[in-house]
């Protein structure tokens, strides 16, 4: 690297650490690594998201600007000021992650600095957006792949999607997964009433394309004797939908324990019987890399994001056919078991490597990383 580091100005996500979501968790994997690395990272955390205020996380400098606790405005508001700061800080490159925050890629480029833009997922497929709200989550993708310096896509998928409409060469730089710790069944789950191997376990944002209303549904149809269901989780924002989720769990006796992380996680992961994800979109779902590596059995939709190539069609079912899911459920606990899968191609240190090629690659050449 040169004498004085880059200057990378990260923007797009609600914050580190701690935070729920799978964008907060790829960057607080991240860019530890690449600030060990030499890089002089600031990552900007969104004011109203953050519990208590610091002013670095495990190398990376944090810097909280507000934001409005509305969906429809958080994020874009957000990421402006991020970017103002990031210009009048003397930022070399600005890192903006998701399609939403990308409306604002011309903007750095403006203000003279390099833009990095990793494409998580098309956020236009969300359920929660009405029409107004996917038009413009849509010409962000657009703006992304016509003036970013370097466009990263999480997954080959969403490469090729870029490369046929937009003409735009994606590098492909996935999410990745951590070997855990596995942990005994502690006081957590004696406090939520779980005995180890004995409970299902779904994580998420509480939103209707994680689609956990039809898990609800299907458990309630499997009926497995002696087992418990545990969606974990919480909402961005209160809504109905949530409210509604947690009335028909609690009718049903699903454990609703929200947004867990840390030991809790730990205990959760390790000790349960199976991993539902029955999404109806996802970018490259780290839950599901996260499942994996605790060595759970996994059961998931058979959606584009969540078909891994180490994962059988076995472990799929018909995105959206409660009673496809009902019967895949029964179908997996009355075998239950640990497996092994092969994660080296999600390895978090060689993710690090590769975007710090992408950034030494700006800091060298004018033109567009290809």
């Amino acid at each position: 690297m040169s004498e004085r580091a880059l200057k990378i100005a990260v923007t797009g996500t609600r914050g580190i650490p701690g935070i729920q979501g799978g964008v907060e968790t790829h960057c607080e994997r991240l860019y530890p690594r690449l600030a060990a690395m030499g890089f002089d990272v600031t990552l900007y955390r969104r004011k109203p998201c953050v519990a208590s205020p610091s002013a670095e996380f495990a190398g990376v400098k944090l810097r909280d600007l507000p934001a409005p606790r509305r969906k429809s405005l958080e994020a874009i508001l957000h990421t402006f000021r991020a970017i103002l700061d990031a210009g009048r800080s003397g930022a070399d490159i600005v890192h903006i992650h998701a399609v939403g925050p990308a409306l604002l890629t011309p903007f750095a480029r403006l203000l003279g600095m390099k833009v990095v833009v990793t494409h998580h997922g098309a956020d236009y497929e969300r359920a929660k957006w009405g029409r107004v709200a996917r038009f413009m989550l849509k010409i962000g993708e657009r703006l992304a792949a016509r003036y970013a310096d370097a466009v990263i896509a999480i997954t080959p998928q969403i490469a090729a999607a870029l490369r046929g409409e937009y003409g735009c060469e994606a590098m492909v730089i996935p999410n990745g997964v951590e070997s855990p710790q596995r942990c005994e069944a502690g006081n957590y789950l004696r406090n939520l009433g779980l005995a180890p191997r004995r409970y299902v376990v779904a994580l998420g944002r509480l939103v209707p394309e994680k689609n956990f209303h039809l898990l609800i549904d299907a458990w309630r149809k499997a009926a497995p004797c002696g087992y418990r269901l545990v969606v974990a989780g919480d909402a961005d924002h209160r809504d109905t939908y949530a409210a509604h989720l947690r009335e028909r769990a609690a009718e049903a006796g699903v454990v609703m324990p929200g947004f867990v992380s840390g030991r809790p996680l730990c205990e959760l992961m390790s000790n349960a019987a199976l991993f539902v994800m029955p999404s109806a979109h996802e970018g490259l779902p780290i839950a599901l890399l996260e499942a994996m590596s605790y060595g759970l059995d996994v059961l998931t939709s058979d959606i584009p994001a969540c078909m891994l190539p180490q994962l059988t069609p076995a472990d799929h079912f018909g995105c959206g056919d409660t009673d496809a899911l009902a019967a895949a459920i029964t179908r997996k606990l009355s075998s239950p078991a640990r497996r092994s899968y092969d994660l080296g191609s999600y390895d978090w240190n060689g993710i690090a490597k590769a975007t710090a090629g992408v950034y030494l690659r700006l800091s060298i050449h004018h033109g567009r990383v290809r």
